[in-house]
């Protein structure tokens, strides 16, 4: 087991990122196979990276749905994973719904936005006091920051929590 002080001397990047491809190999391979990267996560938003590559690129030399789909996946729940694991409780994530509106083609490595960290955090704390399933809808956005600051692609999905007894 890895001692709590060398745990200590890796940026939170790097153990973030490790944790979502570790979570990725044991639970859902696609995420692992991706090859994700945690840019940011904290009290403001959560930004994830999946690289155009080989396995992610379509027959059009730009990123496959389903890739965007899972980027998006992951930059709305890991936030929820986060507080969920700070909170010491048993809580259920799923989610309910998922829309997308596909903008422009991603040519190039692309950046999953969400904004709504500070919103997650209070919606967590009203899961564990009120013990009810609750939904809330997250926003992402997608952007290729080689290309310019506009986004590829815009999700809506709809966070599903619920206290396990």
């Amino acid at each position: 087991m890895i001692s709590k002080f060398l745990l200590s001397k890796f940026p939170e990047q790097f153990k973030q990122t490790a944790f979502v491809r570790y979570f990725g190999f044991t639970k859902i391979p696609l995420i692992y196979f991706v090859s994700p990267t945690v840019i940011q996560l904290d009290e403001q938003s959560c930004i994830i990276k999946i690289p155009l590559n080989r396995r992610t690129r379509n027959h059009l030399s730009s990123m496959y749905f389903g890739v965007l789909a899972t980027g998006a996946d992951l930059a709305g729940g890991l936030g929820a994973m986060k507080e969920i694991s700070d909170s010491k409780m048993n809580i259920a994530l799923s989610f309910k719904d998922f829309h997308a509106d596909f903008l422009r083609r991603a040519e190039g490595d692309v950046h999953f936005i969400c904004r709504q960290m500070k919103d997650i955090k209070i919606f967590v704390q009203e899961v564990i006091e009120t013990g009810e399933r609750k939904n809330f809808k997250v926003l992402i956005d997608a952007i290729v920051p080689s290309e310019n600051s506009e986004p590829v692609a815009r999700f809506t999905l709809t966070l599903s929590l619920k206290l396990k007894k």
